[in-house]
């Protein structure tokens, strides 16, 4: 078993709370997995946008998967802007240890069957060249809660709701039934 430490910022009194997470190779969960179904490969979901960087103190509020509505302010080192579709989008992207980490919906997190992604939204970690950024919508990726009640992920923000189905990456987590999982 595996022990990491953990902080974040209670929601209602501010106050930083600290904690333990063990990671057990053996436990249900991990002996439950079976796959990550994804969309086949396709070259036309590699996307070029812009980014324009903001300044260092903005702040986007993130919903969390499991924070009862309430909103955690993440730094937003800039804008990227895509057009799909015809249709111009503005999106918010966070720092993830030096990388920019987007978050976004799409029509996919709601559908049903083969073309069904999970539904709190999909990650994807853009490539950034000076101010083009490349969208490989194929390397989007089901976020840690997917995998875990034990996560509580950042939901898309308002403005990173996609309205054209996002038919590329990762779509779900698949479980073997195992009995006590």
């Amino acid at each position: 078993m595996t022990a990491t430490e953990l902080t974040r910022q209670n929601l209602e009194t501010g106050e930083v709370e600290r904690g333990i997470r063990l990671w057990d190779a053996n436990s249900p969960a991990i002996q439950a997995f079976e796959t990550v179904t994804a969309f086949p490969f396709n070259p036309d979901w590699v996307l070029g946008g812009t980014f324009e960087p903001v300044s260092d103190n903005r702040t986007v509020p993130f919903e969390h998967l499991r924070d009862h509505g309430l909103t955690r302010e993440k730094v937003v080192p800039g804008d990227i802007t895509l057009i799909l579709d015809g249709a111009r989008y503005v999106l918010s992207a966070f720092d993830d240890n030096g990388r920019l980490l987007l978050t976004f919906g799409d029509p996919t997190n709601r559908a049903t069957g083969e073309s069904a992604t999970y539904g709190a939204g999909r990650f994807l970690f853009v490539a950034l060249e000076g101010t083009q950024v490349v969208l490989d919508f194929n390397r989007a990726f089901v976020p840690p809660c997917g995998f875990s009640d034990h996560f509580n992920c950042p939901l898309p923000p308002p403005n990173n709701q996609l309205r054209t189905p996002i038919t590329a990456g990762e779509k779900k987590v698949i479980f073997r039934d195992v009995s006590g999982y």
